[in-house]
């Protein structure tokens, strides 16, 4: 398409605001310090794949010479200026909020970082044992020369750079690298009278650095950490095997080139060129920091226990007055559709539905996609127990998922030895719908039950991202999915779907469809509506096409956590369509499709954001959800679309801006303290109710 500045945002820059929006909170100080500490931590772990990822591919994309603008107007070269000057702002206020807001609010309340000059005799005489057992036995120094090949710096690795005087008669200084990664970890925690008290490791090491290099004079030491280019692909024509192919690219990136240097902002401009030269690096990609290094090491401290005073109050998944914890997933689809809110409502039942499915004698087959799973997924385990029980299971095993590479090899290699049939996705395409099949024979014949969320099968980040589960005995829904198996694991192409929508090939023109029906309802001088609820909005096609229902006269509500290229408000262009972006305690994660449809509503969830890499080169599914589930969703987007406490408008300029801070917006609305508060009162309700009578259901099997 061509570039339309006025019409596009530029993505990068669009997801540096969001993670701007993310370091508000951390900077919030109605927040507990614990709770910004995490948010801090959270605002570094983003920059860390922002850098890996799209400023690695900028770089590559500017060395082949390419010019291009892109839908905003600019050049990849312009875009890295850009980004340049937008992320040195950001790790100012980064490393502000921590050394001089964050680090005393927590000393006030009995987390104290202790300085090399405040230790007392017991924590020297602590230190001085650990030291001599645990670091300096373990760490080695290596020398460093100009001209010389480069040690081999892990990605994102801590090390020490130590500038030593040059030799007697020499003309140049000396250096050193030491690697901070060691048993201890990155902060070691002290004796104190009160309270938790801990100091970092480099300091420790700084403070016995002596001992490494003993009759030498040493001029300087500064921690620096190295960024490497993560935007690596395989081509799969070319790799035989797809397991080692992930594998050589996971060793690939561990070593590519490096796109960005943090290091000390003490550092000396001498010890600055030198680290540039050493990693052959533009001076552009060197960033200077005014405190701690790799900020996200801190998140195990934001959760450490006790200190109730410097938390938020905890919220705990609620069990779903849908479901009976005493009788089994199964009778209870059958009864009903059943639709959860994590992490409001437990993922416990998901996860209940699939171990009850490698129990059961009853079920002949399990069909499953696996993206990104936890460390101990216990559905990996059911997965595996399934198959040695003698069930047909299959596992769609995603080895593409970035980041998650490595773990879902161990995954695959693990459900192969127990006989799971493992299949890695469609060439070309990776695959990112969330859908678990199981094939049960019943009295009345066999009988498939699904399930559909737009989140993983990761039950630890269930705890801390919204997603939507849905989960049925529709015939429809059920042979669907028999028929998404069939296409994603052999060669068919996926026909015959009746009621989901498929990308690469359905989801896009489905989304058209329904945006044209609004659009002529409203020409007609009928009300029409849209509301979208989604991660990311990047699709130019599918802007332009909210362009052409708002100049149309259809409101259009967009909840975009991340990343928004549609710019809203323009006059003759979006002025009927308004963005917010929701960022609070839990990570905005569902994906949520509403249009009225002239009042016959109709309602999606997908896994899908409207990105070209999820619509054209992604395996996604999209799902309708109607009745009282369906009815739920609808109050669900709406809900957050009506936040006034943690949302953020997206104004015509392209600012965000606290949305309660907008004229008109009174009522205070918290939509995820809202469905906390909702999902609690609804378990209060259930127990009173089961004290007086006993809940009807459908009996099973009819």
């Amino acid at each position: 398409m061509n570039s339309k500045p006025e019409k596009f945002f530029n993505r990068e820059l669009s997801w540096l605001d969001f993670n701007q929006r993310v370091l508000e909170e951390a900077k919030d100080p109605r927040n507990p310090p614990l709770e910004r500490l995490k948010f801090l931590a959270i605002t570094a772990s983003n920059l860390d794949e922002f850098f890996m990822v799209r400023v690695g591919g900028l770089q590559l994309v500017r060395k082949a010479g390419k010019r291009q603008p892109d839908a905003a107007g600019l050049t990849p070269k312009m875009q890295l200026d850009a980004i340049q000057k937008r992320v040195r702002r950001m790790i100012g206020e980064q490393a502000d909020c921590y050394k001089n807001e964050l680090e005393p609010a927590l000393a006030n309340g009995g987390i104290q970082r202790i300085r090399p000059e405040a230790l007392n005799g017991g924590q020297e005489q602590l230190l001085s044992r650990l030291f001599a057992e645990e670091i300096y036995p373990v760490i080695t120094p290596v020398a460093l020369q100009d001209g010389a090949m480069c040690p081999a710096l892990q990605n994102l690795g801590l090390y020490m750079l130590v500038r030593l005087a040059a030799e007697p008669g020499g003309q140049e200084d000396r250096y050193a690298v030491l690697p901070l990664a060691q048993p201890l970890g990155r902060f070691i925690a002290l004796p104190s009278e009160a309270g938790y008290a801990f100091i970092p490791v480099e300091d420790v090491i700084k403070k016995h650095l002596g001992r490494w290099f003993t009759g030498l004079t040493v001029l300087e030491c500064a921690v620096f950490r190295v960024t490497r280019n993560a935007d690596v692909a395989m081509r799969e024509d070319e790799a035989s095997d797809l397991l080692s192919g992930m594998a050589s690219i996971l060793e690939e990136r561990r070593w590519s080139d490096c796109v960005r240097i943090e290091i000390e902002a003490s550092a000396s401009r001498a010890a600055q060129d030198f680290i540039c030269r050493l990693l052959e690096t533009d001076p552009a990609n060197l960033f200077r920091i005014d405190g701690p290094l790799n900020l996200k090491d801190f998140m195990p401290l934001s959760r450490i226990e006790g200190f109730s005073a410097l938390k938020e109050k905890e919220w705990y998944p609620q069990p779903s007055p849908q479901i009976d914890s005493h009788l089994p997933m199964f009778e209870q689809i059958a009864g009903n559709d059943l639709l959860l809110y994590h992490p409001y409502e437990s993922f416990d039942p998901v996860v209940r539905l699939i171990e009850e499915a490698a129990e059961d004698p009853s079920v002949l087959a399990i069909k499953q996609v696996l993206y990104r799973t936890s460390s101990g997924s216990p559905i990996i385990s059911a997965l595996a127990e399934a198959a040695e029980a003698g069930k047909s299971v299959t596992a769609l095993v995603e080895l593409k998922a970035r980041f998650d590479e490595e773990r879902n090899i161990h995954w695959a290699r693990r459900l192969e030895q127990a006989g799971v049939q493992v299949v890695y996705g469609v060439q070309g395409l990776k695959t990112h719908a969330k859908v678990c099949l199981i094939v049960r024979r019943e009295p009345q014949g066999i009988v498939r039950y699904v399930h559909y969320g737009t989140g993983n099968y990761n039950d630890t980040t269930a705890k801390l991202y919204s997603d939507i589960s849905f989960m049925s005995r529709d015939d429809d829904l059920g042979a669907d999915a028999s028929a998404f198996f069939n296409a994603v694991c052999g060669y068919s192409q996926p026909s015959g779907l009746s009621r989901i929508f498929m990308a690469p090939l359905g989801i896009r023109e489905r989304l058209v469809e329904l945006i044209d029906g609004e659009i002529e309802r409203s020409q007609q001088g009928h009300k029409a509506l849209i509301m979208l609820k989604m991660n990311s909005l990047v699709d130019e096609a599918l802007i332009e096409k909210l362009y052409e229902a708002s100049r149309a006269g259809v409101r259009i509500k967009l909840n975009v956590r991340g990343i928004c290229c549609l710019r809203p408000g323009v006059p003759d262009l979006s002025k009927n369509i308004t963005v917010t972006s929701i960022v609070g305690r839990y990570l905005e994660h569902a994906r949520i499709f509403y249009f009225y449809r002239g009042g016959d509503e109709k309602v999606f969830i997908s896994s899908a954001d409207w990105m070209p890499r999820n619509l054209d080169r992604r395996v996604e599914l999209m799902i309708p959800v109607e009745d009282g589930s369906g009815r739920r969703l609808i109050e669900i987007i709406k809900t957050h679309c009506a936040d006034t406490v943690k949302s953020w408008t997206l104004l015509s300029d392209g600012a965000y801006v606290r949305t309660g801070t907008l004229p008109g917006k009174k009522k205070e609305i918290n939509s995820q303290q809202f469905f906390h508060e909702r999902a609690c009162e609804a378990v209060r309700a259930d127990a009173q109710t089961r004290r007086t009578t006993l809940r009807p259901h459908r009996p099973f099997g009819k």
